[in-house]
């Protein structure tokens, strides 16, 4: 069964260096870590920039970029669906 996972990003956050250029756009490697339990803010879970191997390795800390709810197929939820319009003019890459 399909799970419904929202993500909201702070793209203020985003290491632009970080960006790069595929064949079919701009990507930006994410990771998204699904917790146990929703946080204080009833949040079910984060993402984070990716580090490479060298910056995990030199003890590069995380830089989180956002939060995220289950929506649906994972069972009783406390996020709610809203639905939201991008102006991909508004993006800054």
């Amino acid at each position: 069964m399909s799970k419904l996972l929202s993500l909201k990003i702070n793209l203020d956050k985003i290491d632009k260096s970080k960006l790069y250029k595929g064949s079919k756009g701009t990507y930006l490697d994410l990771d998204v870590w699904i917790n146990d339990e929703p946080d204080n803010y009833d949040n079910d879970a984060s993402a984070s920039l990716n580090l490479s191997k060298e910056e995990r390795e030199s003890g590069a800390k995380k830089v989180y970029v956002g939060n995220g709810k289950k929506l649906f197929g994972w069972g009783s939820s406390t996020g709610s669906t809203s639905n939201v319009d991008i102006d991909s003019a508004a993006m800054p890459f």
